[in-house]
This record gives C-alpha cells, sequence and structure tokens, in this order.
C-alpha cells in the first residue's frame, strides 16, 4: 500500500502557516516517529531529498492496534519562481516485506545451526569409521577393479598377515595369494568386474612368515573400487576338517567292527562246509567203499558246495558287489508264482493273503534275487509268528521312497511289495541291527543272519530300499521298494533253459586265467566235454594269440579280475577287433561288474559246475552260428 501527501513548507497540508505550527501539526499526527522523521523533513525542506526504511507505526485496523511497517521518500515542493514551497511524502508500507524478512533470518539461522549439528556429525562419524577402520579385526581393504591392486587396507591385514600396509597398496592382490587359488580368485574377481553386485568367496592367503590363512571374503562393486570385507576362518575351517577326519575315523571303525563280525560268521559257516567236503573227500579215498556209499559222499560234497556258493552269493548281496542280472518283469505275477512255495515253507498253520493290482507292476531287477528277498522276508515273519497267524502280502506302485534310517526321501516311480505279519513285533533296539551281517535273535544254529542282509544290499544295489515298521498292536511290517518301469511290454526275456546243443569237437576256446589252478580245472573241464583249448595267463598274451591267428578261436573265456588289463577291458577289445568272436567272462567278485553290469557279455559266475559251463558255452556257439 503507497499513498501520498503534499505538505506546505510549515508542515501544513495544502495551504502555508506559520513555522511555529510546523511540529504541532506532525508531531500530532506521528508523535511516536517525530524523533525520526523530523531530520528528514528538514533535509526535504532545505532541498535534499531524503528517505527512511521500515518504520514502525502503530495503526488502528478494525478497531485493533496493529503494529505495522513503512517507508516515507520525502521530495522537495517549489514554487514558480523557485522558492521552497513544501515537501511530497511518500509512504509505502512494508509490512509484509518485514515480515518475510525475519522469516528468512529465522530459517538461515535455523540453517546455520543445522549445518553446524551436521558438521559436527560428520566430523564424529568419520571419527568413528577412522576408528572402526583402525580396531577392527576383520580385514577390510579397497581394490582397483581395473588392475586388481590393493589401494588401502587396514591395520588388521599387519596383525593377521604381517604385510604391512606400505607393503601391501598398490600391489596386486594375487601377489599374496596361495598358487593353487589363483585360478578360483581371479574368476571370483571377474565376476565382480562383469556386475555381479555382491562377492562371497574363500581363498587363502600367504602370511609373510611361510604359514597359509583361509579367509572369507564380502566385498562390494561401486565406483571402479572393490570395497571389501574379509574374516580369518582358519580355525573354523581346521575344526571341520577335524571333524571330517573324526567322522571318517569313526566310520573306520564302525567298518572294521563289521568285517570283524562279518569275518568271524564266514569262518564259522565255511569251516562247518568245509568240515564236510573235507571228511567226505578222506571217505572217498577208502578202497572198500560201497558205490552206494561214495554217491552218496560225492553227493554231499556236491550239496556243501551249493550252499557255499549260496553263502558266497548272500555276502556278495549285503556287500552289494554281487553282478546283478537285471531285467523288466511284472512284480505281482512273480509274486503269484512264488507264493504256491512260500504255503509250503510256512506251513498249514499260516494263512496267506495276497493282493496284486490288475494292472502290471513292471519293476527293472533281479529276478532271482528279487524272489530270493521275498522268500527270505516271508520265512521270518514265519519264525516271528512261531508258525501260525497271519501273512499279508500287498503290491502296488507308489510315487516314491519315504525317509527310511536317515535317507532323505527319495521321488520318483516304484512298486512297492509291503509284507505284514501277526507275531509280536519288533523291538526299537533290533530294528538298529536286524540288517547286520549275521546278527540274528534265533537260537544257535537256526539261522544265519545273513538274510535280511541279503535283501537290504539288494534292494540297494537295485536302486531301491527296505522300509521296516512294527505294529501298534505287534506285528511288523516289512516293505521292499524297487524302481518301476514303463508297462510297454518290454519285458525281458527268460534265458533259454535249453538252447540249441552244439558238440565241443572241432571247437576251439581261448582260456585266459591268471590263477593257474582255476585255468588248468578250467581247461581239464572243457576238455572232457570235447572242447579244443589253450591257456593264456594274461590279456596281452590272449591278444597276442589272436594276432597270430583269430579265426583258430571259436570263444574266448576270460576271468574279470586280473593283474595289469581286466577280463572286461579284453573283451571290449576283442569286440572292437574280433567283432564276431563271442566272449565270455568269468568272477566270484567284481566292482566292475556290480556297478556297471555286464556290457552285453555273458557272464558265468563262480563257482560254477560242469553243466552251467556246458550250458553257457552251447549258448555262445547258438549265437555264433546265427550271425
Amino acid at each position: 500500500m503507497t499513498r501520498t501527501f503534499r505538505f506546505s513548507a510549515h508542515g501544513i497540508p495544502a495551504r502555508l502557516a506559520h513555522p511555529s505550527a510546523l511540529g504541532r501539526r506532525l508531531q500530532d499526527v506521528w508523535p511516536d516517529i517525530w524523533p525520526n522523521i523530523g531530520p528528514a523533513i528538514n533535509q526535504a525542506l532545505s532541498g535534499k531529498p531524503t528517505a527512511y526504511e521500515n518504520m514502525p507505526l502503530t495503526m488502528t485496523r478494525h478497531g485493533h492496534p496493529e503494529e505495522t511497517w513503512w517507508s516515507f521518500a520525502y521530495s522537495t515542493l517549489r514554487d514558480d519562481e523557485g522558492n521552497v514551497a513544501g515537501f511530497l511524502d511518500i509512504a509505502t508500507e512494508t509490512t509484509v516485506n518485514v515480515q518475510n524478512e525475519r522469516e528468512l533470518t529465522r530459517e538461515r539461522e535455523h540453517l546455520r545451526r543445522l549445518n553446524a549439528d551436521l558438521e559436527v556429525q560428520i566430523v564424529e562419524r568419520a571419527r568413528e569409521r577412522a576408528t572402526t577402520w583402525t580396531v577392527t579385526s576383520e580385514l577390510l581393504s579397497v581394490i582397483d577393479l581395473d588392475n586388481g591392486v590393493f589401494d588401502r587396507v587396514n591395520p588388521a591385514w599387519e596383525n593377521t598377515l604381517g604385510w604391512t600396509p606400505r607393503e601391501m597398496e598398490g600391489a596386486p592382490f594375487s601377489d599374496f595369494l596361495l598358487a593353487d587359488d589363483h585360478v578360483a580368485s581371479a574368476a571370483a574377481f571377474e565376476e565382480v568386474r562383469e556386475g555381479n553386485p555382491v562377492l562371497r568367496f574363500d581363498n587363502r592367503y600367504r602370511t609373510k612368515d611361510g604359514d597359509l590363512r583361509w579367509l572369507s571374503w564380502v566385498a562390494v562393486p561401486f565406483e571402479g573400487k572393490l570395497y571389501s570385507s574379509a574374516r580369518d576362518i582358519t580355525s573354523e575351517h581346521q575344526q571341520t576338517e577335524n571333524l571330517a577326519q573324526a567322522e571318517d575315523a569313526l566310520r573306520q571303525a564302525q567298518k572294521m567292527e563289521a568285517v570283524g563280525q562279518l569275518t568271524g560268521g564266514v569262518a564259522h559257516d565255511f569251516n562247518n562246509l568245509l568240515t564236510v567236503i573235507r571228511g567226505s573227500v578222506d571217505l572217498l579215498r577208502r578202497s572198500d567203499l560201497t558205490s552206494e556209499r561214495r554217491d552218496r559222499y560225492i553227493d554231499a560234497i556236491g550239496e556243501t558246495a551249493d550252499r557255499a556258493a549260496k553263502l558266497t552269493g548272500q555276502l556278495l548281496a549285503f556287500a552289494r558287489r554281487q553282478a546283478l542280472k537285471p531285467e523288466t518283469f511284472d512284480c505281482g505275477e512273480s509274486i503269484r508264482d512264488i507264493v504256491s512255495m512260500v504255503r509250503t515253507l510256512t506251513g498249514s498253520r499260516i494263512v496267506i493273503e495276497t493282493i496284486v493290482p490288475d494292472d502290471a507292476c513292471f519293476v527293472l531287477a533281479d529276478k532271482g534275487q528279487f524272489d530270493t528277498a521275498i522268500v527270505n522276508m516271508c520265512i521270518n515273519a514265519r519264525d516271528a509268528m512261531d508258525g501260525e497267524g497271519r501273512l499279508t502280502i500287498v503290491i502296488g506302485p507308489v510315487s516314491g521312497i519315504p525317509a527310511i534310517r536317515a535317507h532323505p526321501p527319495i521321488a520318483g516311480d516304484f512298486v512297492a511289495v509291503t509284507i505284514t505279519d501277526t507275531g509280536p513285533g519288533i523291538a526299537p533296539e533290533v530294528q538298529k541291527r536286524m540288517f547286520e551281517p549275521f546278527f540274528t535273535t534265533k537260537s544257535s544254529g537256526q539261522g544265519t543272519g545273513l538274510g535280511l542282509s541279503q535283501v537290504i544290499g539288494f534292494a540297494k544295489q537295485s536302486d531301491g530300499d527296505v522300509r521296516v515298521d512294527s505294529g501298534i498292536d505287534g506285528g511288523a511290517i516289512f516293505t521292499i521298494y524297487m524302481p518301476r518301469v514303463a508297462a510297454d511290454g518290454s519285458r525281458a526275456e527268460l534265458e533259454d533253459d535249453q538252447p540249441l546243443a552244439i558238440a565241443g569237437d572241432g571247437v576251439c576256446v581261448l582260456v585266459v586265467e591268471d590263477n593257474s589252478s582255476v585255468g588248468e580245472f578250467a581247461v581239464q573241464a572243457l576238455g572232457e566235454l570235447g572242447y579244443d583249448t589253450l591257456l593264456a595267463s594274461d590279456g596281452d598274451a590272449a591278444l597276442a594269440e589272436l594276432a597270430k591267428d583269430s579265426d583258430r578261436f571259436h570263444i574266448v573265456f576270460s576271468d574279470v579280475v586280473m593283474p595289469g588289463m581286466t577280463g572286461l577291458e579284453l573283451a571290449q577289445l576283442i569286440r572292437q577287433k574280433y567283432p564276431r568272436l563271442p566272449v565270455i567272462l568269468t568272477s566270484g567278485y567284481s566292482h566292475v561288474l556290480a556297478q556297471n553290469g555286464r556290457h552285453g557279455f555273458e557272464l558265468l559266475h563262480k563257482p560254477y559246475s560242469i553243466e552251467q559251463l556246458s550250458r553257457v558255452f552251447r549258448k555262445s556257439l547258438t549265437w555264433q552260428a546265427q550271425r
């Protein structure tokens, strides 16, 4: 708001008056500011314009006194003759400007105080960071992302590794690494350079005195630098190694304990078998034997040898080293086939109920071992029920194997065969040990303790498992899981028990056996069957004989486990060089065959009979004749 007033030279508005009236009139109008504006007016009357800024005035507005602020400008008024006739007063209200200036001043003061506080906080935070950088046990560093050079390191590096900041700063981080960790650390560093936001990894750094320390890193890239923190985990790493060594030692001790039990059981059973064989041999040497007694002793030796072969088969199944013959077969149909035999074994006082689905449940496993496992579990159930009760066998597909004996669950298609009895159940302490070799709760002479060992060994080797539960009201529940295959009709053909008979006359066999006694027996046995033979002591000798005249031989009969080249390696070379020459492998114990199968070669298990030897040779010759 601006107002303009005209005053005479005597301070009287619009008219001239006596000078004595000047003071009274203006003093009456603005008595509170007269001391300030009086000199200014006098200057205007003397011909010098003047002004007064932001003068406070109390004015009545809307009936209430209110403080206002004004600025005054005084100009000289002259008459036509140039004499001073009065002065012009231009009054402008500046209340809003003054208020704004005061608010701005307050804000400036507030900002000044904030800036002062912020400066104090920045100094404090910088002091804290500097203190943390200095006293922390974490190995802090700043690394240039372009060249991998340490820009800065904190004192913890010297405390941990012995290298001073002066020795490390300006040097590549790789200069202090263990040589074996260069590649992995460089790859991790490249990940950061390519944009990986956070880097976490472990490596080994050399100390100044030649030791090694394990460091665990956390690093973040920012504006061309890698800001990292490393922690010394050497003691933790050593504890982990010590724990692993202790666990390995415990496993070895447990293995040795199992081996001790196994050795004792095997020695006991085999000594019994050898006693029969040895006694029968001694009796056969007597000259006064009748033909009937001689036949009886020969039968005893044969039966005992079969029992020994069965015992070794159980041991190999427990150790998961038996070379299985997997085939596709209907699990339900197999159960139907063996139930009649199981009924004979269990007796008439045990009721057997089978629940088999209408749809075929095909599995891929060794059918003979599967049948043996089912029979073993049924016999155990019979003994648990003391020959009287109910035995239920249920077959059905399942979508996985549940968690068993601390093993995690396994997803997939399986067939579950569940055998439930009405016996007294199984105590928890017995469940923990029931699959151990030679562990049995039966009386002496009533069981070897290898039945369930064979069951779980066969199941594990077939990529399955066995679960055992004890019912709330008694009874035991055994469930064996077998891998299920698609029911597409690809059922394996059973081996022909009566292949085309081919005489041994004119057939030459290359026998490869490093054990001279076994090799001589094989040569004699094949000679009795009418085969011509040549014995080679190892794979290299066999290949040399084939190189001389491969057309001379019709079959190669080789042991699997031999020094140098194995029988399997020899068979694969023969397949490449002489594809029409059949190879028969023989073994009593083979990691290779157990883990990888027969690779398409015929396999004859030791010990073998002359009948089994003749059968597998006739089958191979039939295959050769049909090519």
